[in-house]
């Protein structure tokens, strides 16, 4: 199958550029999230500093960067947890971060359509689940906060 790009009609144009910003907007948010949780780890335990989180919102940069957030989130989050003493899972969220990688590599590598469809929808569950534990995460981070905060008051 070909596409003619030079004959597009302006309301396929104009679907392709909405899909691509609200896809844009949802990386911010979830870089943000990243961010976020980044901030509430001390920094002698942060592998990644939380201005990096943004480089998620970068499209085709992100594939790779996917990698490198998955393992060093994880084990920033894994000095964190020790250091306060708060027993949570070994290498909180690698792999849910690492399968949405792989899988958001591999929806970007072309294939037969029903090979991406599948991939895609599989790096869109994998995507939303690694969000969901992220921000379970900083809730987990800020919820510890208080509860120190209010022992000393």
């Amino acid at each position: 199958m070909n596409i003619d790009y030079e004959n597009l009609s302006p309301e396929m144009i104009q679907l392709v550029a909405a899909v691509f910003l609200i896809r844009l907007i949802i990386w911010l948010f979830y870089a943000n999230t990243v961010r976020k949780t980044l901030m509430l780890i001390s920094p002698e335990n942060r592998l990644i500093t939380p201005n990096q989180a943004w480089l998620l919102a970068i499209p085709l940069f992100n594939i790779y960067w996917n990698f490198v957030v998955a393992a060093r989130v994880a084990d920033s989050l894994t000095n964190e947890f020790y250091d306060r003493k708060i027993a949570e899972e070994e290498d909180p969220g690698r792999m849910a971060g690492m399968w949405y990688a792989w899988l958001f590599l591999l929806s970007n590598i072309p294939l037969p359509a029903f090979i991406l469809i599948t991939i895609g929808l599989l790096s869109f569950v994998y995507f939303i689940g690694y969000w969901v534990k992220v921000n379970n995460f900083r809730n987990l981070l800020a919820e510890h906060e208080k509860f120190k905060k209010n022992q000393r008051d």
